[in-house]
């Protein structure tokens, strides 16, 4: 008797445990919000932190891509550079090479003490490999963020969707007890009659005392774990635990069994894990390009314009000659030899399109895996679910029968204590096949992509 509900309640363990202290600091708001598994999810994918945090992991990467656009753009640049010669630098100059007839050396500077210079310098690139891959891969990288958003969701609509009809469950289960207490506290109220006149021993009336005592308990217990399992239901949607939830969804083996039917067809796109090892094999393929390209030369035009002037003290702010320039160009950078560096960088970048592929035939091997496990499971839960719930109303009736027989006197104690546990085992039966159902539907889901 007192396991009564034990696995119900273990499974609410699990979910439980790290919510347990949050719980107990939080005050649950007087205006509960309604809440079906649906709005659940919604609310989750507005606010819940991972996926908050994936969607600012899709912003990084579109702000990576419009920097790597602006490699293609021209680039300018100002500089000013202002030096100081103490000792100014001398070059000596055979006087024979300006016509005397004899060598004759002299020394002569050609710099100033103060120098002063301001530059802008345009620089665009014409053709530049690695510029040209970059450009071509930025859909590619916002694809792949996009899907690690989308898987984002997915696992959270999973655990959102465990959370709440975990709770749904565990609430479900708390009505039935509650009315088997209630039955019990009527059945002692008349027991305790009975003993007063004398028709039953009192140790009939101390048993069922003890039961109805271990049922109030196990009731307390359910209550307790009910409110963390909505605190573990709210984490999950990111939802502040102060804020109270009413849960408006039903539970029936009908409800189970409904939207699987249509899962014959399968396609590997419709799992986000295939599509994302789809887009990062694309993203080693633009890598392999990148560096095949690597061995083409680079191109850019220049242009500069500036002005200096040198002067044997700093007076650059009064009105002096300043001396111009401006020049334009171009810039090729043809690559020779690089100690095959790019050779080995290729070998590595095919290895990588390989082992993607490897990957990507291993998945389709896990997600067939996955495919026919979680059929089979979800056909099992759903059998047993019917049996049991078959069993509990089977169970239901033998103990009002026997309830009856044994306040007519015509039953024995022993046979009411023999029919309260069947009825109480069937009804733990029930919610956890009523759980393992539920999961098993959601994996399913997962499974075929289409939760």
């Amino acid at each position: 008797m007192l396991l009564f509900y034990r696995l119900t309640c273990l499974s609410l363990v699990v979910w439980l445990i790290p919510f347990a202290t949050i719980h107990a600091q939080q005050q649950v708001s007087p205006e509960p919000i309604r809440l079906s598994a649906k709005d659940a999810v919604e609310y989750a994918l507005a606010n819940q932190a991972t996926i908050k945090t994936a969607k600012l992991d899709e912003l990084i990467q579109l702000a990576k891509n419009k920097e790597v656009s602006g490699m293609a753009l021209p680039s300018i640049n100002g500089t000013g550079q202002y030096q100081y010669n103490p000792i100014t630098q001398k070059q000596q100059f055979n006087l024979k090479n300006f016509g005397l007839p004899v060598d004759s050396f002299t020394v002569a500077s050609f710099q100033l003490p103060q120098n002063l210079m301001g530059e802008v310098r345009l620089t665009q690139t014409l053709f530049d490999p690695s510029v040209l891959v970059a450009l071509q891969a930025r859909k590619t990288l916002e694809a792949l963020v996009v899907k690690n958003v989308t898987k984002s969701e997915i696992d959270v609509k999973e655990n959102v969707y465990k959370a709440y009809y975990n709770v749904l469950s565990a609430n479900k289960a708390l009505n039935i007890l509650s009315g088997t207490i209630h039955t019990m506290e009527k059945l002692l109220n008349e027991t305790s009659e009975i003993y007063k006149n004398g028709l039953v021993e009192k140790l009939d009336v101390d048993r069922l005392r003890v039961q109805y005592t271990n049922l109030q308990t196990e009731q307390t217990k359910l209550v307790n774990l009910m409110e963390l399992g909505t605190a573990a239901l709210k984490f999950q949607m990111g939802m502040p635990l102060k804020q109270g939830i009413t849960l408006t969804d039903t539970l029936s083996t009908e409800q189970i069994v409904s939207d699987v039917a249509n899962l014959d067809k399968f396609n590997y796109n419709e799992r986000i894990e295939y599509q994302l090892l789809e887009t990062q094999k694309n993203a080693y393929e633009y890598d392999l390009k990148r560096y095949k390209l690597k061995g083409l030369p680079s191109l850019q035009l220049f242009a500069a314009t500036g002005a200096l002037r040198g002067s044997n003290k700093f007076d650059y702010f009064q009105n002096q000659m300043w001396y111009g320039y401006l020049n334009t160009g171009l810039n090729l950078s043809v690559p020779i030899f690089t100690g095959l560096q790019r050779r080995r960088q290729v070998d590595q970048a095919e290895l990588q399109v390989k082992k993607a592929d490897v990957q990507i035939d291993n998945l389709k091997l896990a997600i067939d895996l996955e495919r026919e496990q979680s059929g089979s499971t979800f056909k099992n839960n759903v059998l047993t679910l019917q049996a049991q719930e078959k069993n509990m109303a089977l169970a239901e009736d033998v103990y009002a029968t026997t309830r009856t027989k044994y306040r007519e006197g015509v039953g024995s104690s022993l046979e009411m204590s023999t029919a309260e546990s069947d009825l109480l085992t069937a009804q733990n039966n029930y919610f956890t096949a009523l759980f393992n159902a539920i999961v098993a539907k959601i994996e399913l889901l997962k499974a075929y992509g289409k939760l």
